[in-house]
């Protein structure tokens, strides 16, 4: 077999050796495991809207308080509005406002006094629900300004779990009972979460 005739029968084989050999390292590629990765788009992954309603327990005083001061100012830094003060909440979160009403869920976290001339706090809570009606232990993450003295603020939902996972919205809540004594209080949320 001549030069010429060598070329002319390697090239069509060169090609499909070619062809394959990119087919194979994609499928390898394609294959490999990085650390990200983006999939396409899922049918099942449709925003759901929930709307919740409940109660939050904020009990300070007593012999099972609810909220327990973790980190304090110093005591030469004394403030009318507790600025520098932060506890650790484990919260009852109930159907109804009554403290003896069906428990749905428990708020944890912890929330820090963060205004030097106005009572407001900084809130970094995981609303965790136990009731039926959701998936046992989905939970709602908040961080948010908490200007408690308004009489209804708004709260950021930065996340989720369980049922609700990549969740979004935001929380309204209103004071419906305070002891300026003992510092127990009672606190109504209407909540709004975006979430697939």
């Amino acid at each position: 077999m001549g030069v010429v005739a060598a070329r002319v029968f390697l090239h069509p084989i060169l090609f499909i050796v070619a062809v394959v050999s990119k087919s194979i390292i994609h499928q390898i590629q394609a294959q490999k495991v990085d650390w990200s990765e983006t999939v396409p788009y899922e049918e099942q992954f449709r925003n759901k809207v929930t709307r919740l309603h409940f109660y939050f327990h904020d009990r300070v005083s007593g012999k099972n308080p609810t909220a327990i001061p973790i980190a304090q100012a110093s005591t030469t830094n004394q403030s009318s509005t507790m600025f520098g003060t932060l506890r650790m909440i484990d919260d009852p979160l109930t159907e109804g406002s009554d403290p003896s009403s069906k428990v749905v869920g428990r708020a944890q976290g912890l929330y820090g006094f963060s205004g030097q001339d106005q009572l407001s706090l900084i809130a970094v809570v995981s609303y965790v629900f136990t009731d039926e009606k959701l998936k046992n232990g989905s939970s709602l993450s908040l961080l948010s300004h908490n200007p408690i003295l308004n009489p209804v603020r708004e709260l950021a939902v930065v996340g989720g779990t369980g049922s609700f996972r990549f969740a979004s919205g935001f929380a309204q809540i209103k004071t419906l009972f305070f002891n300026l004594t003992s510092g127990d209080a009672i606190v109504e949320y209407y909540v709004t979460v975006v979430h697939y």
